[in-house]
């Protein structure tokens, strides 16, 4: 027998065992057709098409799911039971795979199509069908698509792959798999290769999970298939399935007028995103919802119901924006070639020729600070864009900007802009591990770093091909990875051509959310957006030319030159707000007689430790400050007041946003005065060119009511501007969640507008806390118990199931004390007298965890894990 003989015996087709949990067994059928050989086979198929044609669905089309190996029709258990209304789900077990018919034969690629043909034939599908494939599914359904292509009303594809991309070898797994004499052993004889796939999965399948996959393959002889499915792996150009692949590969451009979207586990270790961004590449208008916290097994770590629900009702959906209160919010109408004012059009601006641009201050008092002039830095990104075009950097690349805040940063950005290449932002704050998940997702074409963040590039393999910022020796640029400094980018550009300029629907950045509410998310802007963002600025804050801002806010450091006027970030960590000292924004002052600054809560607070130390002459700049602008979270009264003491004449503001819309609302100290207490926390009035409207809650706490400006209805906040995101970056799913009322922006934010049109923000729609007297938000609570002496910050969370949960309060004492558990009964009355619902618990700790970029977000997800673990007589461990 040649080793490419199949093993095992022949079998018929069977009905899988009635107790699998999730698999409802009417589902369950056989369907018999003739083969492309003319010999009638039997498969089995889950369908839910008998349910349909019972009354409980409908008649929109068929979703047809095929699985890859060595899984079964099992794989889409969830997605049969919670199929979009009206829709067939259809899972079919491949030949000799499942509890499908075994043949007893080899079955490639291109048969594998042929036989999806033969089975769908005889099902007799009706209306639209959207394949739903993963693994080496998609090119089964991917083959079977391009024969089909009138009949389909989308696909779905998640972890697969066409094509090996140039350069990159091969998965390990797989090639270990191919291994002479460990295919047969893993594959076949044993369950190895069963076992391993199902240990891919994130979600760690519970073992009666793991044994249902197992089910059809409990013996060597139903084994076979997993091995030929292995065997016909076309890694060598000669194999006899790759020109199969090779033509569905090529075939897939034939598909641009067909919705597909991509379902992808960033953590797959057989399909990387090398093979995602192939497949997007083929497919460039396919939808992408990239799954930080998913595996291989994506049917089994992701929701994808739900997903697939929502994707095939948004191929009908209605963009005209949803109306408020009834009433349709008028559109949006913006000349571009009228009233485009381009982002680099300051720098080039004659009025402000020979200015300070960007200031750099010095890490020590006596050394001036380096300045740079609008024109010298005009002339820098003119150079740099010509470069950067020179080498490759095409408009639409991604380039990623890993540089400390100042001139180096703001050269790249602009650059980068004026060519149309489109720069990532990762805060330097998400630490190593959230910068590779950012990058990893935005998947940059160009780096361009400093030498720190280089090295972590190539230890950690962040895509790219780097571009080095500083002064290097060649010996330090090649041990860095790169071939070439941004010093020497803008000589060798000083003698090219600028590039052409891109239009107003380029797009400009990816911009991560700092991960505090939850996992960071990449924000796509275009430059019309940036353009809005930059202007509803200068029209809040009144901002002339003649300002001059100390950036102590790193997402706020490279606003400067976008408004026409001079900037500097003082000495300090930008990372780290808690790091900036009262003489270092002192200094910064001085350097440019600063008019404004930008501060999170958390820097105020550093700065106010130290500021009985400053001296007169540190202090004189600082009473020529206007405006005191402070955000990030929530800033209390008490701090602006006491900053006052050091900026007496600027007006405090804080501004309510978020990286999705900036701003979106302001209020004065004295606008906070004036709001006095509430539920929540007042953030002021709209900003102008700003609607805000109101998704009121429902009993389980979800935003599901027709928004609404009426006041002191509670729901989740939503922003409409001409300055709100373009999307989330390959986040299809977060990004039709967040848009699903069309035109607006749901910011995740809860509150409620107040009868003067002001909004409060009562915490975020993942805090809520339900209980069984209804819900309960938490920043009021916690701004009550804050005013409690010997409390430095509090956190209200629920704990117990959803719709009965307790309501407990963490408080983290002013006194540093470093108990913990559950607190004194006098500190639990005090608290329990302050606020308006019942507390069950009320627990100490030393302090509370917060986000890294503002030091002042609270995350109340890990406080509420902590005190159920508490209260339920856990081991009380450092939070």
């Amino acid at each position: 027998m040649s080793r490419n003989a199949p093993r095992g015996s022949a079998a018929p087709a069977a009905l899988p065992p009635h107790a699998l949990p999730g698999l409802d067994p009417t589902w369950s059928r056989l369907v018999s057709a003739v083969d492309a050989d003319g010999r009638e086979r039997t498969w089995h198929v889950l369908d839910t098409g008998r349910a349909t044609a019972a009354g409980t669905g409908g008649t929109g089309g068929t979703l047809l799911c095929v699985h890859g190996n060595p899984t079964w029709s099992y794989l889409w258990r969830d997605l049969l039971a919670a199929a979009p209304p009206g829709w067939r789900v259809v899972a079919i077990d491949h030949l000799d795979m499942g509890f499908s018919e075994r043949t007893r034969t080899l079955r490639s690629l291109a048969r594998r199509v042929e036989d999806l043909e033969v089975v769908v034939t005889a099902l007799q599908l009706d209306g639209p069908i959207v394949p739903v494939a993963h693994d080496w599914g998609g090119p089964i359904a991917l083959g079977w698509s391009l024969r089909n292509h009138s009949r389909l009303g989308g696909i779905v594809l998640t972890n697969t792959a066409v094509h090996q991309p140039e350069g990159a070898r091969a998965p390990s797994l797989i090639r270990a798999a191919r291994t002479p004499g460990v295919l047969d052993t893993a594959c076949v004889r044993t369950p190895t290769f069963i076992r391993g796939t199902l240990g891919l999965a994130e979600s760690s399948p519970p073992d009666e999970v793991r044994a249902a996959y197992h089910a059809p393959y409990l013996t060597p002889d139903r084994r076979h298939a997993i091995g030929a499915f292995v065997r016909d792996i076309p890694l060598e150009p000669d194999h006899r399935s790759a020109p199969a692949l090779d033509a569905i590969a090529a075939g897939l451009e034939a598909l641009t007028d067909v919705p597909v979207l991509l379902v992808w586990g960033a953590k797959d270790p057989v399909f990387s995103d090398l093979y995602l961004h192939d497949l997007q590449d083929r497919l460039p208008h396919a939808q992408v919802q990239r799954v930080a916290q998913a595996s291989h097994l994506v049917p089994e770590d992701v929701d994808l119901a739900p997903i697939v629900d929502r994707w095939i009702g948004s191929l009908q959906a209605d963009d005209t924006p949803s109306p408020v209160d009834g009433t349709v919010p008028e559109a949006f109408h913006l000349d571009a070639a009228a009233e485009r004012n381009p982002l680099w059009a300051a720098l080039e601006d004659p009025s402000l020729q020979g200015r300070p641009a960007i200031v750099e201050v010095a890490d020590t008092a006596d050394t001036a600070p380096t300045i740079v002039t609008f024109d010298q830095l005009a002339a820098n990104v003119t150079a740099l864009a010509a470069a950067l075009a020179e080498r490759g950097v095409a408009p639409g690349d991604r380039v990623a900007l890993l540089v400390e805040p100042g001139a180096d940063l703001a050269t790249c950005l602009y650059a980068c802009w004026r060519l149309g290449a489109v720069v990532v932002v990762a805060d330097a704050g998400l630490g190593a591990r959230g910068i590779t998940h950012a990058l990893k997702s935005a998947a940059p074409d160009h780096l361009i770093a400093i030498p720190k963040a280089l090295a972590a590039a190539r230890a950690l393999r962040w895509p790219g091909r780097p571009i080095a910022v500083g002064d290097l020796s060649p010996t330090a640029l090649k041990a860095a990875g790169a071939d070439t400094t941004l010093a020497q980018l803008i000589e060798a550009g000083a003698s090219l051509l600028a590039p052409a300029e891109p239009g107003p629907d380029a797009e400009a950045a990816v911009v991560f959310t700092s991960g505090a509410t939850g996992p960071s998310k990449g924000v796509v802007y275009r430059h019309r957006q940036i353009e809005a963002q930059r202007d509803a600025l200068r029209r809040t804050y009144d901002i002339t030319p003649d300002d001059r801002l100390v950036a102590a806010f790193a997402p706020f450091a490279l606003f400067g030159p976008l408004l026409g006027i001079t900037s500097v970030v003082p000495d300090m960590d930008v990372t780290s707000p808690g790091t900036l000292k009262a003489s270092a924004l002192a200094q910064a002052a001085v350097a440019i007689d600063a008019t404004l600054v930008f501060a999170s809560p958390a820097a105020l607070v550093s700065v106010l430790t130290g500021a009985d130390q400053l001296s007169t002459a540190q202090r004189d700049p600082l009473n020529r400050v206007r405006l005191l602008l402070s955000a990030g979270a929530p800033v209390p009264a008490e701090l602006l007041r006491a900053f006052g003491s050091l900026l007496p004449n600027a007006e405090p503001h804080t501004p309510y946003g978020m990286t999705e819309a900036l701003p979106v609302a302001d209020i004065s100290l004295a606008q906070i005065d004036a709001a006095g207490t509430g539920n929540g926390v007042c953030v002021g009035q709209p900003v102008s060119g700003v609607e805000v409207a109101i998704s009121p809650l429902d009993d389980a706490g979800e935003a599901t009511g027709a928004l609404t400006r009426a006041s002191e209805v509670t729901g989740e906040v939503c922003v409409r501007a001409a300055h709100v995101k373009d999307r989330y970056d390959r986040l299809w799913a977060t990004e039709a969640a967040s848009s699903r009322n069309p035109g607006w922006h749901r910011s995740g934010d809860v509150g409620h507008l107040d009868a003067d049109g002001r909004l409060w923000i009562e915490g975020r729609l993942i805090h809520i806390i339900t209980t069984a007297d209804g819900v309960v938000t938490p920043v009021a609570i916690e701004r009550r118990v804050e005013t409690l002496a010997g409390v430095a910050m509090a956190a209200a969370v629920g704990v117990g199931p959803a719709g009965t949960q307790q309501v407990v309060v963490v408080v983290a004492p002013s006194d540093g004390g470093r108990d913990r558990g559950l607190a004194s009964q006098d500190l639990t009355d005090t608290v329990r007298n302050v606020v308006d619902v019942e507390v069950a618990a009320v627990l100490l700790t030393p302090a509370l965890p917060v986000d890294i970029r503002h030091n002042s977000k609270i995350d109340r997800a890990a406080i509420a894990d902590w005190a159920a673990t508490v209260l339920g007589g856990g081991r009380v461990t450092r939070l």
